[in-house]
């Protein structure tokens, strides 16, 4: 079920009208309306003011897999909402705003939610911490991510599998084995060639 399926499926569920939710979320009659035809997107303080109004967790309305009614597993989100990690060969941190392509969510497991505050535009990132079990994870993250940055730097993932740490741009899958000085020096120059800074470069291994 797509986002916008969900939306308006919750909205009756409320007995609320377009108007009525739009006042919550302090948008336009019009910007209801558009969301639930597919047409756009809310914003992500206003997926938290939904999450918040339909009282589900911000995984049940951004993962198209997962139902509403409960039938299938939701995560939970908030700073210290944490579930046990389901077994995965990759694990990591995507953020959601670096996505070109929401499909890759597909193929993670999210065991945990936050919201960062960006200090810029947008406003606020959704973190979600996932795992995947899919081989294939880091090529399908790489043709999934945006090219850049609303500034022009370059979005990157960073995570890891076992011993090896993962760095993905848009169509570019780097990575060394942690422990190995020179093989994360030639990732970093790599790195540095598409506008990272070394304070972004200080990630957890």
């Amino acid at each position: 079920m797509k986002l916008s399926e969900k939306i308006q499926q919750l909205r009756k569920e409320k007995g609320l009208s377009q108007e009525e939710l739009a006042e919550i979320c302090k948008v336009s009659r019009q910007s209801i309306s558009k969301w639930e035809a597919d047409i756009a997107l809310p914003e992500t303080d206003r997926l938290l003011l939904l999450a918040n109004t339909f009282q589900v967790s911000l995984d049940v309305l951004l993962k198209d897999e997962l139902v509403v009614n409960g039938v299938k597993k939701t995560g939970t989100c908030g700073l210290n909402a944490i579930n046990d990690a389901e077994s995965g060969i990759y694990e990591g941190i995507i953020i959601k705003e670096s996505l070109d392509r929401d499909e890759i969510l597909d193929a993670v497991s999210m065991n945990k939610v936050e919201i960062w505050n960006a200090g810029g535009a947008p406003k606020y990132w959704t973190a979600i911490y996932f795992t995947s079990s899919r081989p294939d994870f880091p090529e399908l993250l790489s043709g999934a991510l945006s090219g850049g940055t609303d500034g022009g730097e370059a979005w990157f993932a960073d995570f890891k599998s076992g011993n090896m740490k993962y760095i993905v741009f848009n169509g570019l899958v780097l990575r060394y084995e942690i422990g190995n000085l020179p093989d994360k020096e030639r990732v970093c120059r790599e790195c540095e060639k598409r506008g990272v800074t070394k304070e972004q470069m200080n990630w957890p291994e």
